[in-house]
């Protein structure tokens, strides 16, 4: 352990610690707009400079190390000058007018030069080259904004293991984006979200829907349809000053009936269906493996990121086949909607238009895939992240804290909670598994809770093995067989997780989830995303899953009531036309 002084505070810290830790500790904060907790420092930024009591230079507490005896000073003239000076430096730069900007009351920059007491700009000097990437459906970039922090590089390089991002150039030359400064579109991005997300200021933000729902929600020639997904409910709040981890699932709904949604649909229902037919796609695959010595490809991956299915399609297009046919929750919805919902109701799909929210930026690219119109309309019109709906709300006048609760609609709104936790790393492992534990055996799974206590948490990759015993007569060629699952979340892990089966590791069953902590850690949630208010989220879902008397996918009525009435049975003729697609193999452009 190292003692040091921060302002006068006598901190202890471990070994190895920085000083920008020790002042963490300390209770005093530093201003940064490079850093990531828990990534190594790059000092891009300097606006984390402090004095050191003999130290010739001011230097970044980021990356300097903290020493037994240290007497470290945040806050005199010295420093405060040459951090007011840093930030002047950036905005000199800096293009935008923060009144119009995206990122106005939501910006790093803007907040520290507010904090700093800058009013004008000393400095007015030539610009760097401006460029302005439209060029994916989830996406835009504005080099115009960025001040070079290098965070963007970070978590597409080393969280995400993309590589889309790079800093190039020197001095002032220097940009950061795809190789020779190209557009999104030419390289292998998986539209995540995360630079997004991680982003201080405006110069990578989601391609914005808001406008087309309000023309649609406009059009009295539409009925529009909204679908929330599960991570929403736990992390909508922050947007409103409330605490990471507050359930607003009732609110939420009170909210967009009064933006104007002619009905308030869940996701949960076709994570729901999801589970069916994913889960029976699971027992046909084994069985066509362990019974007929068939050639089903195992393991079995889930299909529910679209940021993974582009990863896989990208690096690991071998595994085509071992991805499960199911669409994602949100574009069975969207069928389902063009389809069932419409007959059942005597609306033309034509006039429908679907909507969908959803922690992921990824899923406005999944929504225009081509594959993704079986219904024969494009199953999801338009996506907004949390972020967007929460815009949405501020610009309809609405006091979110003080709405009441209300319902979502039905048929397409009932819900078990093990569709809740789809948004938690392993819930939608742990959610087939409940199911599909209980069609093999016809018993409960026995855990506590019925949580599967290894598929929890934030470990990057997390394995669990399930003994199954005594099973009815339909599946008794999987008595006795350990059904071995994995879990990972953020690329990084999954590209470690993949390595480990390509070496030969067996696995029945593995699911994928794109961001950190999975749905709640999404580069469309609410900034700035770090494990303690991952953690507050996830908690949340648990809770919301526990509350709930129906918790599998199975019992849901209303999905027992859509086999019955359309589907049949979970892979069935039609069930393959809407709900099941396919995937191939992609290179840049």
């Amino acid at each position: 352990m190292i003692n040091l002084f921060i302002n006068g505070i006598e901190t202890r810290v471990e070994e190895g610690s920085t000083v920008l830790q020790a002042a963490v500790k300390a209770g005093v904060n530093i201003p940064t707009l490079c850093h990531i907790p828990g990534h190594e420092a790059k000092g891009a930024c300097r606006v984390c400079l402090v004095e050191v009591k003999n130290a010739r230079s001011l230097v970044a507490s980021c990356a300097m190390p903290a020493q037994e005896g240290m007497r470290v000073f945040t806050s005199t003239k010295r420093v405060r000058d040459a951090r007011k000076m840093v930030v002047e430096l950036l905005l000199s730069e800096h293009e935008g007018d923060c009144k119009t900007c995206e990122r106005n009351d939501d910006c790093e920059l803007q907040a520290l030069a507010r904090n700093l007491g800058i009013e004008d700009i000393r400095f007015e000097g030539q610009h760097a080259k401006y460029h302005f990437d439209d060029s994916t459906p989830a996406l835009i970039r504005d080099n115009g904004k960025c001040i070079k922090c290098r965070r963007c590089v970070t978590i597409c390089n080393e969280i995400q293991d993309v590589g889309a991002l790079f800093p190039q150039g020197r001095g002032f030359d220097s940009v950061i984006g795809p190789a020779f400064n190209a557009n999104l579109n030419t390289v292998a991005c998986v539209q995540c979200g995360q630079c997004a997300a991680i982003c201080p200021v405006g110069a990578i933000t989601e391609n914005s829907h808001i406008c087309h729902v309000w023309n649609a929600i406009d059009d009295p020639n539409k009925v529009v349809l909204v679908q929330t997904a599960p991570a929403i409910r736990a992390a909508l709040g922050e947007c409103f000053d409330l605490e990471p981890g507050t359930l607003v699932t009732g609110k939420m709904v009170t909210a967009l009936r009064q933006i104007g949604f002619d009905k308030v649909f869940d996701t949960n229902f076709t994570a729901d269906l999801t589970i069916m037919e994913e889960g029976t796609e699971l027992l046909m695959r084994l069985k066509n493996r362990l019974q007929e010595n068939g050639n089903a490809a195992l393991p079995q991956f889930t299909s529910c990121s679209p940021g993974w299915i582009n990863y896989m399609e990208y690096f690991f297009p071998e595994f085509i086949e071992n991805v499960s046919t199911c669409k994602s929750p949100q574009q069975m919805f969207g069928a389902v909607a063009k389809s069932y919902y419409a007959q059942k109701n005597n609306i033309d799909p034509k006039d429908i238009v679907v909507v969908s929210v959803m922690p992921c930026t990824a899923k406005k690219y999944e929504a225009v895939r081509p594959e993704m119109n079986s219904s024969g309309y494009q199953d999801v019109d338009y996506v907004l992240t949390t972020r967007e709906l929460a815009r949405m709300i501020k610009q309809a006048g609405i006091e979110f804290v003080n709405l009441p609760d209300s319902e979502m609609d039905n048929p397409l709104g009932r819900s078990s909670g093990a569709a809740d936790i789809f948004a938690n790393t392993g819930g939608v492992m742990e959610a087939a598994i409940r199911t599909v534990y209980e069609i093999v055996t016809g018993r409960e799974l026995p855990t506590e809770e019925l949580h599967i206590q290894p598929l929890m948490g934030l470990e990057g990759v997390k394995t669990a093995s399930l003994k199954i015993e005594n099973t009815v007569p339909e599946w008794s060629f999987l008595e006795g067989v350990e059904l071995k699952v994995a879990v990972s979340h953020g690329l990084g892990n999954t590209s470690q997780l993949m390595k480990r089966i390509n070496e030969g590791e067996v696995f029945h069953f593995v699911e994928v989830m794109t961001c950190p902590g999975g749905c709640i850690g999404g580069g469309g949630q609410p900034r700035f995303t770090d494990d303690s208010v991952r953690e507050k989220r996830i908690a949340a879902i648990y809770k919301e899953d526990e509350g709930k008397k129906l918790r599998k996918s199975h019992e849901n009525p209303d999905i027992i009531e859509i086999y019955a009435e359309y589907f049949e049975k979970p892979l069935s003729h039609i069930s393959h036309q809407l709900l099941h697609t396919h995937y191939h193999r992609k290179s840049p452009v």
